[in-house]
């Protein structure tokens, strides 16, 4: 089967490929993402998202295995930033839920060690260019911002991006969750370890 320009349209990203928008900013160490465990499938990743002429941002992060996602407004993209979001997130799950997470090489993730030992967890990182390494945190980005355009995030407030994210995002039903949402996937998950 062969898709028509016109059928493309319908698509996320009109089946066009994206330039990236940053050059410069990012830094070469830490473990790569073939070092992570298998196991990480049910772990969570994260990523900074909006890399638009704006300076605010999101941190935004998903539980793998229940696809929850959520996002924690940023006032920049420096490594303090993200520090403050991962911990606000970290805050807000039971204990030990964060234990590894998987970050693109931009600048905001030089904090790295400090995330390792302040929350006791292993950060890898993707290979340069290799979103499709990210792929659950890519497509929820994705899906958040076909309800809310990039160069928009700076504006909402973090009462509207929680109605956003509780509503929108996580309480769809997924066919990969066998047509249960990311909340009830999560729900169902914390109630195994009580």
């Amino acid at each position: 089967m062969s898709f028509g320009r016109g059928v493309l349209t319908v698509l996320r990203h009109k089946g066009e490929r994206q330039k990236p928008s940053e050059t410069c900013g990012k830094f070469a160490v830490g473990k790569t993402i073939s070092l992570r465990p298998k196991e990480v499938r049910s772990q969570k990743t994260t990523v900074v998202s909006n890399r638009g002429k704006s300076k605010g941002c999101l941190a935004t992060f998903i539980e793998r295995k229940t696809r929850l996602y959520t996002a924690i407004q940023m006032p920049d993209r420096t490594a303090l930033s993200t520090e403050i979001a991962f911990g606000v997130a970290a805050s807000q799950c039971s204990a030990r839920v964060f234990q590894t997470t998987t970050a693109d090489r931009g600048k905001e993730f030089a904090c790295y060690l400090s995330l390792e030992a302040t929350h006791d967890l292993q950060v890898y990182f993707a290979v340069p260019y290799s979103s499709w390494q990210r792929g659950s945190n890519e497509n929820a980005n994705g899906s958040y911002e076909s309800f809310s355009p990039r160069g928009r995030i700076s504006h909402k407030s973090q009462m509207k991006l929680y109605r956003l994210l509780y509503i929108l995002i996580n309480h769809r039903p997924r066919k990969c969750l066998g047509w249960r949402t990311a909340q009830e996937s999560l729900i169902e998950e914390l109630s195994h370890l009580a």
